[in-house]
């Protein structure tokens, strides 16, 4: 099942994607968030459908295309999880997973303009594999555990600013990934039960042209290992949403020139769908 949210920013409707139309999900929630998504979201779409209850919402096809899920709580990341992308950074595959923070207010639609940050000259990007979280997540006993408390998939792109994130960051990255829009996301949910995350290709293009192409088989830790990881030292909530990493062939790897103003962003997981940015010039106001 595809949930998405479509319309203007602040104003986007919730709509459950089903045999090629867009059904208006408000006669179930105001929105595709956390207690939607703790609430049996599968379960109860389908019976709304075969009931009859949800309509098909007028002009969908011309709305803009939201994040596919309302500001989570928390955006939590993990770094280098694909042994390329490591070596290309310059640092060996990590024996645990490294853990960062996006703040909430980066989660934008996956189409929508990126600002690149006052200042920067070196803004990058990072295909990557979103989680997010269905129930309620803290001290996971058991890696298998984790399925349980998955709601779905998403694209995402982590945008990155590397000379926030490692020249000025005081050893902690988060600096180079919390501007404002630097998280597109969707274009859809897709619910846990359509998804496969250990065999997934991701692929990224700038202007058109080729830069990641790989597998989420290649992780270094699989999604199910990383919501066990993180349940030992954080309490996840319904709809907050894990990065899982991104694999080689991005600026920083020394390859490729970093974004500029005009540059077109890219990024596409098998399944999932895909995003379009164009990156922009910051300007008072923006």
């Amino acid at each position: 099942m595809k949930f998405a949210r479509l319309g203007p920013v602040g104003g986007e409707i919730p709509v459950v994607i089903h045999e090629d139309r867009h059904l208006d999900l408000r006669p179930l929630t105001s929105d595709v968030d956390g207690p939607f998504l703790a609430d049996d979201p599968v379960g109860r779409t389908s019976a709304a459908i075969t009931a009859g209850e949800l309509t098909e919402l007028e002009g969908a096809d011309a709305l803009r295309i939201g994040a596919p899920i309302a500001r989570p709580s928390a955006v939590i990341c993990i770094g280098q999880n694909y042994a390329a992308h490591a070596r290309e950074s310059g640092a060996e595959p990590p024996t645990v997973p490294i853990v960062f923070l996006k703040t909430p207010n980066t989660v934008v639609g996956p189409n929508d303009a990126v600002t690149i940050p006052r200042g920067s000259e070196k803004t990058d990007w990072e295909v990557e594999l979103g989680v997010v979280i269905g129930r309620r997540t803290a001290y996971l006993d058991e890696v298998s555990e984790a399925d349980a408390h998955i709601a779905g998939y998403v694209v995402a792109n982590d945008v990155s600013e590397r000379a926030f994130q490692m020249e000025v960051s005081g050893g902690q990255w988060s600096k180079g990934k919390i501007a404002h829009g630097f998280n597109p996301t969707g274009p859809w949910l897709v619910t846990a039960d359509e998804v496969d995350p250990g065999s997934l290709g991701l692929k990224s293009f700038v202007n058109g042209e080729p830069r990641q192409d790989s597998n989420t088989s290649d992780m270094i830790f699989d999604v199910r290992a990383i919501v066990h990881h993180l349940s030992q030292y954080v309490t996840l909530e319904p709809g907050d949403l894990i990065l899982t990493g991104t694999p080689q062939g991005v600026a920083f790897g020394g390859r490729f020139p970093y974004l500029r103003a005009g540059d077109v962003v890219e990024v596409e997981i098998e399944g999932l769908g895909a995003q379009r940015q164009e990156f922009v010039a910051w300007e008072p106001g923006r």
